[in-house]
Parts: C-alpha cells; structure tokens; sequence
C-alpha cells in the first residue's frame, strides 16, 4: 500500500501558483523585488511556516548550505505551450512529438545560460557541485548563500523542531535573463518521501489468512453476522492478471513493443526472480530475456532514515502489477538514490532525458500543503518534457481518502495534483466467475470487528480506516481539459476560478479486493529468506495497472504513444469506454469478511475477523459521472481498442 510512502516534505505550500503562458503550467513567476534592484523574485522560495513569530534570529555564517538551481531553459512559455498542443486531440500538433534530443534544443538552458549561471553563482563563492541539463548543484556556507540569492537566512520553529529557510523571497540577478526557474534546497526541512549505502533486508514476512473467495462472491461467511441485511462474502485472495485484463477489457492485446517505466526509490536485490516466480505460478506470460530493465544510481543514501527495505515491496507490486495487465510490454525500473525529492526528480529526468519509456508509472506522493512552489515548478518542468517528447506520467492519488483523518485538513496529494500529470484513483472491484466484472465502487473502507460472541460486528458499519485519495487542489488552477467534465461545485470548492480537481481516471485499489503479489522476503526466524504472496493494494496499485492498460492502448493504436494522457482521457468522458462507478451499485450496500493473522503470519497468535463496508470514502463520493473518487471511472470494453488510429 501507499499509505507508508508517502512524501513528507516539510514546507507548506504557498498562495495559488500563475499560469505560464495560459497553458496550464505550474511556473514560478519572475517578479521583480521592489526592495532589491536589480533582481528578479523566485517566487515560493520562502515557505510560508517561515513567518516572523517563528523566527529564532540569524543563522550562523558558517553554516554549510546545499541547493539546486533550476534552469528556466531558452523557452519556458513555449514548451508549455507545445507540451499542452501535442497532448489535445483537437490540435493540428496533436501527437507531432519531438525527440528528446529536439526538446532539450529547443526548449533546455543553452550553454551561455548554463556558464552564466554557475559564473554567478562561484561569484557568491559557492562551490558548483554538478552540473545537468536541468539544474546546477552548489554548496557553501550561509553567507555565500544569502550573497548568491539576495536574501538572509534565518532559523524558524515548526512544530517541535527547527530549521532555516530564507527571510525573504530569493531572488536572482537580472542580468542572468530569466535563466533561473527557481532555487530548491535554502530551507533545509525535509523533502523527502518515506516509504548507509547497504540497503537492509526485505522486511519480515506478511500473510492473509483465510478463508477466502477465490473470485469475489465465491465463498459466502454464511457462519457470521449479517451486513446491510445479508450474509456476506469473505475477501478474494488476491486478483490476478487473467482477471484484471478481462474486466477491464484488454482483449488480445499485451502491450507488445510499447515501453514503461516505474520509479520508487532504491531497488528490490530480488525483482527479477520475484517477477519471474509470479508470472509462473499465475498463468501470466513468463519474462523474456532483456524485458525487465533496471536504471540505478551509483549508490544509495539515507536508507534508514527512507525506510529502504519498505520500497521493495513497492517495487515489487508495480513491476508485477504492470506485467500481469500488459505480459508483453518492456519494463524499466529507475530506482532514485534516496526517498528524498531531489533524488525522485533524478529518476524522472532520467526517464525523460533517455526517453526510456512512453508510460510512467509512480506509485509516491505526499499532501498538497507539504509541497513547496519552488519542486512543484521544478516538478512540472519535467512533465512538459515528457510530454513534448510523448511521454505519460501516472501517479497514485493517495490512500486517505480527503486526508482529514490523517492531516485535519482536507486536501489532495502531490504530484498527482500537477496539472501534467495523470492522477489514478482506486476502487473495489467484483470480478465474478468466469472473470466476469460484475461492478465497482469508489475505494473506501469501513471496518467493525466480530463480537467477543460471534454474534454481531462491533458499531457498524464501523470507523473509516483508508481510501482513495481526491478533491479539489488549493494551488493549481483548473486545467482547460477538465472544464465541461468536472462539476463546478466541485471546481471551485477553494477558488471561484476553479481549480484542479483530482484523480482523473481510476482502478482497482481496495485491499481488500485486492491483487496478488509475489515477493522475497524474511521469515519470523529473521534469517531465512523465501518467496511469500500475499494481497495488497492501494492506489499504489491503482497507478501501475493504468500504465498496463495504456500499454495495450498504445499497441492497440499501432504504437503510436499516447503522451499526456489527461487531454485524450477528457475527450472520451460520458462514453462506453468507461465504467461509471458509483459507491453503492447494488443498490443494498456491499461489504467483505476478512480474517487476519494477528501477528500477520500465522495463527499461533490468533485471528481477527472484521467486516469491511465498501464505497465509504471519508467525506468523497463516487457518484455518477464525473468524482473526485474515480475520476471519469475506468476502463470498459472499448477503451483499449479507442485509441485505434481511423
């Protein structure tokens, strides 16, 4: 599940972020400071808890800082402009891609902007560190710093804890032209995700117990209370790939010659047997030589503190997730060094750089308040390029449903929220005998307990526990492919003007009528390794079965990759496509039986039997037609074969 990976970045986001160029992009203004001639503003460089009762005075001189500073590239207006024309259907540009080597020219820093900035910046007496096509890395001491990007840096309390973060806005020298996009890295909160160098071993062993339906239905709790008036059925085992590609209509297509990437953070040491072992034992067409890929960096950092060996399961789940929709479809895993922003931005780029895959996707985010406007500029940047060059991005919506029981606030997850980026919802899903899908609801869950007695669940339907994450964005305006579809009570819930609402597209994702997955790991005796399946979900699952199915869509359409998806996706809303989900479909409310081991191996400690209320996500709703739960709904009979060039 995603629950356990999300980012935590530490900033608060600041007010609403302008368009760039009217087209959707989340850029970082270039304002000038009126109390600092000369220069130019880099808005969203101070985060907002930087506030002047927080301020505890004046960080030492000499103080180490380490920052990023973003390149603007010759034509940010312009690739903005060009990534939103090749991703609408109704443009004459629509699907005319440019390599990656063509967007970089057209659109990357050039090197007199590169040598300009990095002569400024060792001007200040910063060290360059690295140097990309992106950004250029530096460190030095606070005073360097606070010369380098005209403003000081002080030390704030936020909660327990304190850290420094500029006094003011920073800004850069006029005479770099616009060059810089932003500066990352002044404050030094952490930005990081949370699910050294030597990764640990894979986390202890984790087991359902049973009974179980072997496909959703299949074996009725008739010995347990009723729920909503009738007898209930225990959970399915997990769903595998024969059932995930017949409900959701794949057909005979199995992604052959397209490209996907997953990125998460370091590596699983047993991924390929794993993956292999998995497709074996479930009927899925064995990995071919050279199919699964692996881009890692040279090392790893902050492992313990990132909580390494919890990203293997992750991995894991997304490598077999997307193999058991598309069995045929080359898949590169790109590990980031670290959970850390920075890190995860390195993976991106690489794919995009590379252009190693059409489809990406990522199963990782964190709540909108905890994202600064400083990444989320340096975020989309890379999302623009990927889709100038063809390339979709995929990311979970969130496990928390409207994150109020989690943050006492309601709010989206990040990137998801971005407006360049393909945001993936979950539900629950029947598949029934014969693989037949039956329905689905929003993914949101009610849990009771069985009576000490047996006789009755405890308060049902019981308290929420998890569920797809949505809404309404409080910082990204609503994108242009989203007017006409999403309702505006829905809309403009924080904004007047409307703003983005999320997910856009939605699959499974309930745990509880989850998916199978085969993994490594360590058994109680805390030395043995051995290969164990259990049922898991999430958006995090949600997200890599998307990707399968964009994999068969683009087979479908001669191969020809899909791009930004979310244009295309809007334009097919309110058609036979998609299923149109709703939270209650039977009309008499729908719930599962589950039996845990309480030690979450096996029965020496006992088991805990609990019923599970389906389509309760917090205060979102799956409604018909367009919600902030599923999205537009998911894919039917037809939606692969849609994407058919005619």
């Amino acid at each position: 599940m995603r629950s356990n990976r999300a980012t935590m970045r530490a900033a608060s986001m600041a007010a609403t972020l302008p368009m760039i160029a009217g087209a959707l992009a989340l850029g970082i203004p270039a304002a000038h400071a009126a109390d600092n001639p000369g220069r130019h503003a880099l808005a969203g460089t101070k985060p907002t808890w930087a506030t002047a009762k927080a301020d505890k005075g004046a960080t030492s001189d000499g103080a180490q800082v380490s920052a990023r500073v973003y390149l603007a590239g010759k034509d940010a207006a312009g690739l903005a402009a060009y990534a939103k024309a090749v991703s609408d259907p109704s443009s004459a540009s629509y699907g005319r891609y440019l390599s990656a080597k063509q967007a970089q020219s057209r659109y990357g820093a050039t090197k007199a902007q590169v040598a300009a900035v990095t002569s400024w910046l060792k001007s200040a007496g910063l060290k360059v560190t690295g140097v990309t096509q992106h950004y250029v890395s530096v460190s030095g001491d606070v005073a360097a710093a606070e010369k380098a990007f005209g403003t000081q840096l002080h030390n704030y309390t936020k909660g327990s804890k304190t850290y420094r973060a500029p006094s003011k806005t920073a800004s850069a020298p006029d005479s770099l032209k616009g060059a810089v996009l932003t500066v990352t890295g002044l404050d030094n909160a952490p930005h990081k995700s949370s699910h050294h160098d030597q990764l640990p071993p894979p986390e202890t062993v984790f087991r359902n117990a049973g009974p179980f339906s072997s496909y959703y239905g299949s074996k009725i709790a008739k010995t347990l209370p009723d729920a909503y008036g009738q007898k209930v059925p225990y959970t399915v085992k997990g769903y595998t790939g024969k059932q995930l590609r017949a409900a959701y209509g794949a057909g005979k297509y199995t992604g052959k010659h397209v490209r996907v990437a997953i990125t998460d953070a370091y590596a699983s040491p047993s991924i390929a047997f794993d993956a292999q072992t998995y497709a074996m034992k479930h009927g899925d067409a064995t990995w071919k030589t050279s199919q699964l890929h692996q881009v890692l960096p040279k090392k790893y950092t902050k492992v313990n503190e990132c909580g390494g060996a919890g990203w293997y399961g992750e991995e894991t789940l997304d490598v077999e997730a997307v193999h058991a929709v598309a069995p045929a479809a080359d898949v590169t895993y790109v590990g980031a060094a670290s959970c850390y922003d920075d890190d995860l931005l390195d993976s991106l780029s690489k794919i995009v750089d590379k252009h190693l895959a059409d489809i990406v996707s990522n199963s990782w985010g964190d709540i909108e308040a905890n994202q600064t406007p400083d990444l989320a500029a340096a975020y989309d940047q890379v999302f623009q390029f990927g889709a100038v060059e063809g390339i979709g991005f995929y990311f979970s919506s969130g496990d928390n449903g409207d994150e109020v029981a989690n943050t006492g606030t309601k709010q989206v997850d990040t990137p998801a929220n971005s407006a360049w980026v393909t945001a993936v919802g979950g539900t629950s899903l029947a598949v029934g005998k014969h693989n037949k899908y039956q329905w689905e609801t929003g993914w949101g869950t009610e849990k009771a307990s069985l009576s000490a007695d047996g006789k009755s669940w405890v308060n049902f339907p019981g308290g929420f526990v998890y569920g797809a994450g949505g809404g309404t964005s409080r910082t990204v305006s609503e994108p242009y492919y989203q007017k006409g579809v999403v309702p505006d009570s829905l809309a403009t819930a924080n904004n007047a003007a409307g703003n983005r609402v999320v997910p856009d597209i939605a699959a499974i994702g309930d745990p509880n009528t989850g998916f199978l997955v085969g993994q490594t790991q360590t058994m109680p005796d805390g030395k043995t390794l051995a290969y164990s399946e259990y049922r898991i979900g999430g958006t995090s699952l949600a997200a890599p079965v998307i990707a399968g199915i964009q994999a068969l869509a683009q087979q479908a359409g001669g191969g020809k990759a899909i791009g930004f998806a979310n244009p295309s996706i809007y334009s097919k809303y309110g058609s036979k496509v998609y299923h149109d989900v709703t939270d209650n479909p039977t009309g008499s409310g729908l719930a599962v039986v589950r039996v845990d081991y309480v030690n979450g191996y096996d029965a020496t400690d006992g088991l805990a039997t609990s019923v599970r209320s389906l389509g309760k996500d917090s205060s979102l709703s799956a409604v018909k037609g367009y919600d902030d739960v599923t999205g537009v709904g998911t894919p039917a009979n037809g939606y692969v074969t849609s994407y058919k060039r005619h």
